[in-house]
């Protein structure tokens, strides 16, 4: 009997001009390292930029984390249609632009193309949101998003696991997402009880 290779669970990382592009850095090495797993890459013009400008990285070195890049101009992408299989689709980080995109259906380029497809086929998609402080706008399209189907899900550190570095912190967010995918994963310590803590 003709065995057949099993289908790769496929997922869009998109990386945002927000402050924070180690958040999809870090997501797409951790991706990388799970079996079954094939990403397609984003990145809007600014989140380039922030990349380079916070982590030091140039194009090819972003490029070689992600199994597909596409360009962000391109809304003829295979991405831009529901009938592209995908499992789900995580911004990170999400700037306000993305977010404000997003709630408002214009999908004006890949990233926001890409993610009102995940909408529209009920599939799940992750916006990790980085601003502070909030304005009243911000709180809003959240709320529409969240009310269409969207998971927002800001990168924000968890003390009561006493990280110790930044590399922790970020870790911990990245396991968060992680876990919303539903993807195994031995990224950070998991919270086990206040008994437990105080031993």
């Amino acid at each position: 009997m003709r065995q057949t290779m099993p289908t790769p669970r496929r997922l869009v990382v998109a990386i945002s001009g927000a402050s924070g592009a180690v958040y999809g850095v870090r997501l797409l090495q951790r991706l990388r390292e799970t079996a079954g797993i094939e990403t397609h890459l984003v990145v809007s013009d600014a989140g380039w930029h922030n990349l380079q400008h916070e982590l030091a990285m140039e194009r090819a070195a972003v490029e070689a984390l992600a199994d597909q890049l596409h360009d962000i101009r391109d809304v003829g992408a295979s991405l831009a249609s529901g009938s592209f299989q995908c499992s789900g689709m995580v911004v990170a980080p999400c700037s306000m632009r993305t977010l404000a995109a997003v709630a408002h259906g214009l999908a004006d380029n890949l990233i926001t193309r890409a993610a009102d497809v995940m909408l529209k086929e009920r599939r799940r998609l992750l916006l990790m949101v980085r601003e502070s402080p909030l304005s009243l706008v911000h709180l809003r399209n959240m709320v529409s998003v969240t009310e269409a189907g969207a998971i927002v899900c800001p990168p924000l550190p968890a003390f009561y696991l006493r990280p110790q570095s930044v590399d922790d912190i970020v870790d911990h967010s990245v396991a968060r997402a992680l876990d919303l995918l539903d993807i195994p994963h031995a990224l950070a310590t998991r919270w086990e009880g206040l008994s437990h803590a105080l031993r």
